[in-house]
């Protein structure tokens, strides 16, 4: 009595591939009243990034990068990430402005736009580097791209 047992393997929830990122932040920078720093620290480096769009009611995604880690950085708009476990149930992330999502190579994702999303994306290593950047598939949120 008064020990607390695990479940077993099969009943536990398993973390999520995909992982939001907690920014740091002094705060005095929102004290003085011109608003507030906020920053997040990759754990691997950033070689590149690109700033994006997905218009309302669209998907991007359906695909996963075999050679790369993916940051994402949302500066406008809400939005869902999916992903699916290892069993290939769907996991997701609701996400808004100011959310970071780390995204590792391998895990299959589609981001589905509520709003008009504007994000910027930070790659560990270059596109134009890469053998095959990436693998589309179709993880149920719509037509992967042609």
């Amino acid at each position: 009595m008064g020990h607390l047992r695990l479940p077993e393997k099969s009943h536990r929830i398993e973390a999520m591939k995909i992982k939001r990122l907690q920014p740091e932040c002094n705060l005095a920078t929102v004290r003085d009243g011109r608003g507030g720093i906020f920053t997040f620290y990759p754990e691997k480096p950033v070689v590149e990034f690109n700033f994006q769009f997905i218009n309302k009611n669209t998907i991007r995604g359906n695909h996963y990068h075999p050679e790369f880690d993916e940051y994402y950085l949302f500066t406008e708009g809400n939005g869902v990430v999916v992903t699916r476990n290892d069993e290939g149930k769907e996991e997701f992330l609701y996400v808004g402005t100011g959310d970071c999502l780390y995204i590792p190579q391998g895990v299959s994702h589609v981001t589905y736009a509520i709003t008009d999303i504007k994000y910027v994306t930070f790659l560990t290593k270059k596109w134009n580097d890469c053998e095959k950047p990436i693998v589309h598939e179709d993880l149920g949120m719509g037509a992967a791209p042609k």
